[in-house]
C-alpha cells in the first residue's frame, strides 16, 4: 500500500499542498516567530508556499496573527521575506 503524502494548508493562498512544497513558520515557547526551513523546530507551526506572494497575502489578511494568537511585528515579516528570497536563490 503506497504511503500517504502529508498535506498542509498555506495560510497565504489557503490551498492544500504537499507538505514538502511548503515552508513552515514557527512560534516557539518564548513567542519568537521565524521560518523553519527544516520543518523540525519545536513550537506551533503554520505553513506558507515558498513564494513572496503568499507571504504578502498572509500579511495583508493577518492570518499569521490569527494562527499564533498574537501580534506579528513588521520586522518579522520583513525578515521572513528576506529569508524566502535567500531560500529561493539557493533552490535550483
Amino acid at each position: 500500500m503506497p504511503k500517504k503524502t502529508p498535506m498542509r494548508r498555506c495560510v497565504g493562498c489557503m490551498e492544500m499542498k504537499e507538505k514538502s512544497s511548503l515552508v513552515r513558520v514557527v512560534k516557539n515557547k518564548e513567542g519568537e516567530i521565524s521560518l523553519d526551513l527544516t520543518g523540525k523546530m519545536p513550537g506551533r507551526g503554520a505553513y506558507l508556499c515558498k513564494n513572496e506572494e503568499c507571504l504578502k497575502k498572509a500579511r495583508k489578511a493577518r492570518r499569521l496573527e490569527r494562527e499564533f494568537s498574537m501580534a506579528v511585528p513588521a520586522e518579522i515579516y520583513d525578515r521572513m521575506e528576506a529569508d524566502l528570497k535567500n531560500d529561493e536563490l539557493a533552490d535550483p
